[in-house]
């Protein structure tokens, strides 16, 4: 990815990371500074939010990751809901 314009790098990763079966995702939000490339968003698992990390090292080793993605909290709630 080195020598690519940001919108390029940001077109790249995007593209790595919703065709790879291990992601799938298209939620995922890309910004690229320099050699670094931030994601941030939401996914199900841990597991998936480790396996972005994975997926961006094979495509694009030689930038800096900064993952920001957050697990979602899919439990059911503790207590009922109180509509007013």
């Amino acid at each position: 990815m080195t020598g690519e314009s940001p919108q390029y790098r940001v077109a790249h990763v995007r593209r790595a990371l919703a065709e790879d079966p291990r992601t799938a995702e298209l939620g995922v939000r890309v910004n690229v500074r320099g050699d670094h490339v931030h994601l941030s968003g939401e996914v199900a698992t841990e597991q998936r939010r480790a396996e972005l990390e994975q997926v961006l090292a094979e495509v694009a080793p030689d930038v800096e990751l900064h993952n920001d993605v957050r697990v979602a909290d899919t439990r059911e709630p503790a207590r009922r809901e109180e509509l007013r």
